[in-house]
């Protein structure tokens, strides 16, 4: 994804590349069509335009709050996250267990399922290839925020 005028790109420290949304986004209004596709057996076309949708929108509900970043790697694939995909992330969102998070683990990005087993917080793989992090005192661990949205190409 290449910056453009409506989002500023901010580099961490090598780590990653966040795009953060732009506070005076052009609203861009696309039509969204009254009806749904089927994904089983064809059902007649509906083209009546039920009305207009800007995905900042749809995707952005606080845009102060909120952050584009890319995911690599396949330690997420069961939660819908592939290489590439782009992650919408709302910093003010409690990081409640079940949340999906993107955090600094010793200062490595990484996008995992927040748990809480037994009373032991864990960064869950969704991904049975990948192992658990439990956390524990010796680990550094920032919370950046909670994974909202996932976009990604088919």
């Amino acid at each position: 994804m290449q910056p453009t005028s409506s989002f500023k790109r901010i580099g961490f420290n090598h780590i990653a590349t966040v795009f953060m949304p732009a506070l005076d986004r052009q609203i861009v209004a696309l039509p969204l069509f009254n009806g749904k596709v089927s994904a089983g057996f064809p059902s007649p076309a509906d083209d009546y335009v039920e009305k207009t949708l800007d995905l900042n929108e749809l995707l952005v509900q606080k845009p102060a709050a909120t952050f584009f970043v890319r995911a690599q790697g396949e330690s997420m694939l069961g939660a819908g996250i592939h290489p590439n995909d782009i992650l919408i992330v709302d910093r003010s969102i409690d990081p409640v267990p079940g949340k999906i998070v993107i955090c600094a683990l010793n200062g490595e990005l990484t996008v995992k399922r927040l748990e809480r087993d037994n009373g032991q917080w864990q960064l869950k793989a969704e991904n049975p290839a990948f192992p658990d992090i439990v956390l524990h005192e010796e680990l550094e661990l920032v919370i950046w925020g909670v994974v909202t949205n996932v976009i990604h190409s088919v």
